[in-house]
C-alpha cells in the first residue's frame, strides 16, 4: 500500500511525514547498586544474558569472540508467538580490560542491529554515580524501512522505550538481587 494512502487510511496529517522519517531516538538510564566495574563484567558476560535479556532464545556469535569489538552475532528473540531474528555488530567498547578501570573511565558497549525492517544503535555508558552505585545511560536510535515497520515505529513509539526500560530494570534485578527473567515464566 502507497504511504499517502497508509496516512489518508490513518487520518492523522503527520502520518506521511512521520513514515518518510522513519526515525526514532531515546535514552533510558537507571541506577544499579553495585560498582561499575562489576556492572560492567556482569553486562560483558555472555552466559548471564538470559537471566536478564526477557525474550532471549539465542545470542551466537557468527565471526568473532561475544562481547568483543566486530564481533557480529545472530540474535533471536520471541515474545508470544512472535519471533524476530537479528545481526548485532559490537561498534565499541571501552576499555576492553574490565578489571582495574580507572575512576575516571566511561565504560561504553556500543552495538548496531540488523533485522528485518529495522536498523538500531545502542550506545550503553556505564558511569559511578557513587562509590558503590553505577548509572547506566542507553541512547537508542531506530530507523525504519518498510511500510509495515515505518508504521510500527510512527504508532508505536512507546513500546520500544518501553522495552528498553524493562530491559534496565530485569538487569538490576539481576544484578542486584539476583533474579532471573526466565523463573518468571514458571
Amino acid at each position: 500500500m502507497p504511504p499517502t494512502r497508509v496516512a489518508a487510511l490513518l487520518g492523522c496529517a503527520g502520518a506521511l511525514e512521520g513514515l518518510e522519517r522513519a526515525t526514532m531516538k531515546y535514552t533510558v538510564s537507571i541506577e544499579i547498586a553495585l560498582p561499575r566495574e562489576r556492572v560492567a563484567q556482569l553486562l560483558a558476560d555472555p552466559a548471564h544474558l538470559p537471566k536478564w535479556l526477557r525474550g532471549l532464545v539465542l545470542h551466537e556469535p557468527i565471526s568473532g569472540a561475544h562481547g568483543q569489538l566486530g564481533t557480529t552475532s545472530r540474535v533471536v528473540f520471541q515474545t508470544g508467538k512472535q519471533k524476530m531474528e537479528c545481526i548485532e555488530t559490537i561498534t565499541r567498547r571501552e576499555p576492553v580490560d574490565l578489571h582495574g578501570i580507572p575512576r575516571e573511565t566511561v565504560v561504553r558497549f556500543d552495538r548496531e542491529i540488523v533485522g528485518e525492517g529495522m536498523w538500531s544503535a545502542v550506545r550503553d555508558r556505564l558511569t559511578e554515580a557513587g562509590p558503590e552505585t553505577t548509572l547506566w545511560q542507553s541512547e537508542n536510535e531506530y530507523r525504519f524501512s518498510g511500510v509495515m515497520m515505518r508504521l510500527v515505529g510512527l504508532l508505536m513509539p512507546g513500546a520500544f522505550r518501553k522495552q528498553s526500560r524493562q530491559h534496565l530494570q530485569d538487569f538490576k534485578a539481576f544484578a542486584e538481587q539476583g533474579q532471573d527473567v526466565r523463573d518468571a515464566k514458571a
